[in-house]
């Protein structure tokens, strides 16, 4: 092989290596110019639950956090990677004061479009969620679908204490997290496919995914391996997995501590062995 055959087959075979311990893959992933479009269009899509929860099942989240007094109407809450407004412009609706905040230019547009047509006042704002700089502003943060899962120890010890001080004393905490039940039923990637036009590029590409299992730190990686004429970029999709006592020691390190325990968000009672934990933690 030569020129850039040889360089895509030479990059292919340097990415079939197990990586180490979060290696980056592409940056601005989620602020990609192309790729957060079709993030938006996954968010939205009622039948596709692969960016966000089904319509009903985020009706039944929400329901359950005002019913069990999680929430209650007038309280300040913060929306962690908001994305398109889809928990954010529910919780309005039900007279709570929002702020949403998110990476995805192209998704924050949506929401705030959203709740200026559905008359909500939610302050939507273009930020990292890791760079927050909040102060005992919120009765409540919430953090959903895993967003948790995607950080390492290290961020996600930054980011627990930053969210400390974005409380107000007696402030809540809610998110839910994956374990390792979910991702060993899930399985790893290991498979390609071509497309003409698709979720990572307009045009004709290959993809080629495969998974990696760091069972020593409850963390698992996707990767996708993008292929096309522009050449090859790689995707690096991390997911650190919790048990109760992992997550509760976390937490206790930060200063919350856990409250309310559910299998999921719509309030299906805590049993060990779940897909899924589900966390109420107060601030200390």
């Amino acid at each position: 092989m030569k020129g850039k055959y040889s360089d895509t087959f030479c990059k292919i075979l340097q990415c079939s290596v197990k990586p180490a311990l979060y290696t980056p893959g592409e940056p601005h992933f989620w602020d990609d110019p192309y790729i957060s479009k079709s993030l938006l269009k996954s968010h939205l899509n009622p039948e596709d639950d692969s960016a966000s929860r089904r319509p009903e099942t985020i009706d039944k989240e929400v329901q359950n956090l005002l019913s069990s007094g999680v929430l209650k109407r007038g309280d300040k809450v913060l929306d962690l990677g908001c994305g398109p407004g889809l928990y954010a412009s529910r919780l309005a609706d039900k007279g709570i004061e929002v702020t949403g905040v998110d990476i995805s230019k192209n998704s924050l547009n949506y929401a705030i479009a959203h709740a200026k047509s559905n008359g909500f006042d939610i302050d939507y704002r273009l930020l990292n969620f890791l760079d927050i700089d909040f102060s005992t502003e919120f009765d409540a943060v919430i953090q959903v679908y895993g967003e948790f899962n995607t950080l390492s120890d290290k961020k996600r010890d930054e980011l627990l204490l930053k969210l400390h001080t974005a409380l107000k004393p007696g402030g809540v905490l809610i998110f839910d997290i994956t374990t390792r039940v979910l991702r060993s039923r899930c399985g790893l990637k290991n498979h390609w496919y071509f497309s003409d036009g698709g979720f990572w590029r307009p045009g004709e590409h290959l993809v080629l995914e495969q998974g990696f299992d760091y069972p020593e730190y409850d963390t698992w990686l996707d990767q996708y391996i993008v292929i096309d004429g522009d050449g090859v970029k790689v995707y690096n999709n991390w997911f650190h997995d919790y048990t109760l006592e992992s997550i509760t020691r976390a937490l206790k390190k930060a200063g919350f501590k856990i409250v309310q325990l559910w299998n999921d968000l719509t309030g299906i009672p805590y049993q060990e062995g779940g897909d899924w934990i589900a966390v109420v933690a107060r601030r200390t």
